[in-house]
């Protein structure tokens, strides 16, 4: 099975429905034997899908920088928890570790992560498979926006396709096996 990185909200302001789906994903994770990575963090969705992961026998891994430990109320509960210095070594220590990254409903954090995973698997710095998990029409504004970065030419239509956009758990999951 595949070490997924979930992308999500740390977020404690958010529709609480978030923060279930995040469980949902978790849960799911767990039940098709994968394993997890995260950023770390203990609150909101991104402590949610951790804690499901783990409830279901999933091993996870947390990725998150010294200076935001107090921020994000580290996930001490990981089966591993690795405290780098900088967001950046976050990123790359996170992109290693994984198979595969799926992001969830989340703010600018998640759209960095996000798009930085996703450019390098277009440019080809690695085969990885990238999802978007929109159950509810949350980034239905990014999509149309990237549509029509596509038909001004400023995106690839190859680009575009290497960006799966998923409107389950179920069908993440499904597809998920089929992409590795």
């Amino acid at each position: 099975m595949a070490t997924v990185c979930v992308y999500c909200s740390s977020s404690e302001t958010i529709d609480p429905r978030y923060q279930q789906l995040a469980g949902e994903v978790g849960a799911r994770l767990a039940a098709d034997g994968h394993a997890l990575v995260s950023g770390g963090g203990r609150v909101s969705m991104m402590g949610a899908v951790a804690r499901a992961a783990r409830a279901g026998g999933a091993h996870t891994t947390g990725v998150i920088p010294s200076h935001l430990i107090l921020f994000e109320v580290a996930d001490t509960d990981a089966d591993e928890l690795v405290v780098v210095d900088t967001m950046r070594e976050r990123k790359r220590e996170m992109d290693d570790r994984s198979d595969a990254f799926l992001a969830l409903p989340g703010g600018i954090g998640t759209l960095e992560e996000l798009f930085e995973v996703w450019t390098a698997g277009s440019l080809d710095m690695h085969p990885k498979p990238v999802l978007v998990l929109d159950d509810d029409g949350f980034y239905d504004g990014l999509w149309a926006f990237l549509d029509s970065l596509r038909d001004r030419g400023f995106v690839r239509d190859v680009a575009l396709q290497r960006l799966h956009r998923v409107r389950s758990v179920e069908e993440a999951f499904t597809l998920l096996p089929s992409l590795l």
